[in-house]
């Protein structure tokens, strides 16, 4: 199971070049768009690995949501 860091820029996955040395924490909003790019990536992963190790669950958690969206009132 691969651990995830939040401070980790060095990822294969990331859309910048590794020859730009940008830290995590300077502020700029292109590392921020990066981080929160990393971390929507990582949740989805984390999101389909929890479907397919309990596919019950994940049906549940489906109709569940469905019941939801069928008896919400605007």
């Amino acid at each position: 199971m691969r651990v995830l860091d939040r401070n980790r820029t060095d990822d294969s996955n990331d859309a910048v070049p590794s020859d730009q040395d940008l830290a995590p924490d300077d502020g700029t909003e292109a590392a921020r768009r990066r981080r929160r790019a990393q971390f929507l990536r990582e949740l989805h992963e984390a999101k389909e690995l929890r479907n397919r190790v309990q596919p019950r669950r994940a049906r549940a958690e489906r109709m569940r949501q469905a019941m939801r969206m069928r008896t919400f009132r605007w």
